[in-house]
């Protein structure tokens, strides 16, 4: 049986995928990959995902640079969800600019940013 026949996937044909740093151990995003985004994943040992908004294949970075090069990929108990230790290219995971998509903490009932846009997202990406 090939690898990627064991990997259960979901109805769509999607995974969960979580971008973890390496060294740090803080969750950088949650994606999802089809079965051809984590085949070239692990062909290139480079994060690529499956974009639901635009409908095809995200290798990260393709705009902004910030690449994520996969040190280690690892499938959890129930095989519902892909964990990639990574090393974050440029400290900016979240098109946001910040280090990570998990930026926002409930305190008091309400959302709050935590952590500082590293870069501006319109220099990342040009005005829109």
């Amino acid at each position: 049986m090939n690898w990627l026949d064991e990997v259960p996937w979901n109805k769509e044909g999607m995974i969960t995928a979580v971008a973890q740093d390496a060294s740090s151990g803080r969750i950088l995003m949650v994606a999802w990959m089809n079965r051809e985004a984590l085949k070239e994943t692990v062909e290139r040992m480079q994060a690529v995902y499956w974009s639901r908004s635009r409908n095809k294949r995200w290798r990260k970075g393709e705009e902004s640079g910030h690449t994520q090069k996969v040190l280690e990929l690892r499938l959890d108990c129930d095989a519902d969800a892909i964990l990639l230790k990574v090393e974050q290219a440029g400290g900016i995971a979240c098109h946001t600019g910040r280090e990570s998509c998990f930026f926002r903490k409930l305190e008091d009932g309400r959302w709050v940013s935590m952590d500082p846009v590293l870069k501006d997202p319109k220099l990342i990406y040009g005005e829109k």
